[in-house]
């Protein structure tokens, strides 16, 4: 399985969009601050995540969720 995940930093306004196959691992790295993306806004929670088969999926999931539309469908349908 692949996930989309979504987290948000607890000391900033930032919320970051990733995809992976490992989503513990992945919160680990992002609070280690392993990716230069999102090392700045530690320490993250994790607020949600969707499953999907393949990579693909997940790549193709995650780009729309960047896009405006994408966005407003996240933080208004699955976000609440």
């Amino acid at each position: 399985m692949w996930y989309v995940y979504v987290i948000k930093s607890l000391a900033h306004e930032f919320m970051y969009i990733g995809s992976t196959n490992d989503v513990e691992r992945r919160l680990e790295e992002h609070n280690a601050g392993l990716s230069l993306s999102t090392k700045a806004y530690r320490p993250y929670t994790l607020l949600t995540y969707v499953a999907v088969q393949t990579e693909p999926q997940a790549r193709r999931l995650e780009k729309y969720f960047k896009t405006g539309s994408g966005k407003s469908v996240l933080v208004n349908r699955i976000l609440g």
